[in-house]
């Protein structure tokens, strides 16, 4: 327990010895100490409250405001399709302006953004700094006390002070210091018994496994936005895709192999799953059938069943049958609440638009094309039509406007598959049991010490308790007593 000052007699309180003429190699460390804490900043209770304070909310930021995915990091045309789309979401409700506004700040990106890797920075600066600076305290205050006290230290009219009158001896206090879980050391003086018991002594370095661990999140959190790697990818059945650059070395791809999505009776989806298989170097190296929450880890990615939806196989080939393209295109953006997507007729500078009508109708598919063909007065690119009609499987177009033709060889689906590599995640579980265990031996094993001087020509003892703040120190220190009590030898007059 605590003793405020003015309770402590002033006997107890010893004049301060006068401070030592310091070094010149002691000036100049704590000069570069004062530079390194930016003059004692850094190590400011206030400003790190104030630093968690800011990147809290800066988090709340990132949840309120839809953020980019990964998939916008892929290319510059990427990154403008999915802030087209999140501005679509966005300006009915906040206006053109302001929308302008908070993009320019940031905030449809504000885990990757400069000011919050900044403030996540300075917080790491606080904390490691911090815990220097309280590392030397820390473990001052781990030390072995001293044994033996003055006789004023147990006056019974200080706070966590106690007497038993006769009947113990040294070796009944040190066994039921020890029953309490103290490790005990004795020291005689005067004539009398001192002894100390002391539990858990170490217990305050644990919040140096705290800090560590809240150091390790911060650091898991920059490994993983710099050298973490997320993107989508759409693989129709049958079809393989390279996750990282092409002909880089151990290039890794995915092929979905088959695709699932049952219904029930109703019509429903119940699930999908996708089998797929990863190839490093063209050699496979893990095959796996994923779904939602059950992913495929391989060659360092993770791979995420995320979405799915409808494709279209197409074979398009130039007036001298030339093979352009042949294969599935998948449709995932959306016309007019149907299924839609574009191709780009290669070598040519023609766009195809696939649109889905649903599979009730006889040409159930729109096929339509068109060549960029300049600017519109409002600054848009302007198209012109080339041709366009309704398709089903078999179908095969000719279109005079175009040299090729475009066959629809049938319908099928594709999977929404989300890669992840999050080189942070080792970090993040290790940081996780730090700060869990830090955590736990701070509150669950505090320190508790014990003084107690014994009087072996009598048997008088007198005990000083203390214990840290959150302990129920006056329940276990009056156990201790009741045990010392159940154990003292009976007077010899009987009391």
């Amino acid at each position: 327990m605590a003793v405020p000052r003015a309770a402590v007699p002033a006997g107890l309180r010893a004049a301060r010895p006068p401070a030592a003429p310091r070094s010149p190699l002691e000036r100049a460390g704590r000069a570069l100490w004062q530079v390194i804490t930016l003059g004692g900043l850094l190590t400011s209770v206030r400003f790190a409250v104030l630093q968690i304070v800011l990147v809290a909310l800066g988090a709340v930021v990132g949840i309120v405001f839809p953020q980019l995915p990964g998939i916008a990091a892929r290319s510059p045309s990427d990154f403008a399709e999915q802030m087209e789309r999140i501005r679509a979401r966005v300006e009915p409700a906040l206006g053109r302006p302001l929308t302008d506004v908070v993009e320019r700040l940031g905030f449809f990106g504000v885990f990757s953004a400069g000011w919050f890797s900044f403030l996540l920075v300075l917080l790491l600066a606080s904390i490691v700094v911090c815990t220097l600076d309280r590392t030397p305290a820390l473990w001052r205050g781990t030390r072995e006390d001293r044994v033996v006290q003055p006789d004023l230290f147990y006056d019974p009219a200080l706070p966590g002070r106690a007497a038993i009158a006769g009947g113990l001896t040294a070796s009944d206090v040190r066994a039921a210091l020890r029953r309490a879980g103290f490790g005990v050391r004795e020291e005689p003086a005067g004539g009398a018994a001192y002894l100390h018991g002391d539990r858990n002594r170490r217990t305050k370095l644990a919040t140096l496994l705290t800090h560590a661990g809240l150091v390790g999140f911060l650091v898991a959190a920059a490994v993983t936005s710099r050298l973490g790697f997320e993107t989508g990818l759409l693989l129709p059945v049958g079809q393989a895709i390279p996750v990282g650059s092409i002909g880089s070395e151990g290039l890794v791809s995915v092929k979905n192999v088959a695709f699932e999505a049952p219904r029930d009776e109703t019509g429903r989806f119940t699930d999908f799953t996708t089998e797929l298989v990863v190839y490093r170097d063209g050699r496979a190296v893990a095959r796996k059938t994923i779904r939602v929450n059950d992913p495929l880890e391989a060659a360092g990615y993770t791979f995420h069943q995320n979405f799915f939806g409808p494709a279209v196989d197409l074979v398009i080939r130039d007036r001298a049958g030339g093979l352009l393209w042949s294969g599935p295109v998948p449709l995932d953006r959306s016309f007019d609440g149907r299924p839609s997507g574009e191709l780009v007729v290669p070598g040519r500078d023609v766009i195809l638009q696939l649109v889905m009508y649903g599979s009730d109708r006889r040409d159930p598919l729109f096929v339509s094309a068109v060549r960029p063909a300049g600017m519109s007065p409002d600054g848009s690119t302007a198209y012109e039509d080339l041709f366009s009609g309704f398709a089903s499987a078999g179908d095969v177009a000719e279109p005079s406007a175009v040299d090729f033709s475009v066959r629809v060889d049938g319908f099928g689906a594709y999977s929404g598959v989300i890669v992840t590599r999050d080189p942070g995640a080792g970090i993040v579980w290790v940081s996780f049991l730090l700060l869990i265990a830090g955590l736990s031996i701070t509150f669950y094993l505090p320190r508790r010490r014990v003084w107690a001087r014994l009087d072996p020509a009598t048997g008088d003892l007198r005990l000083v308790g203390r214990a840290d703040r959150h302990v129920p120190w006056d329940r276990e220190f009056g156990q201790l007593l009741a045990d010392l009590v159940r154990h003292r030898a009976p007077s010899p007059g009987g009391g």
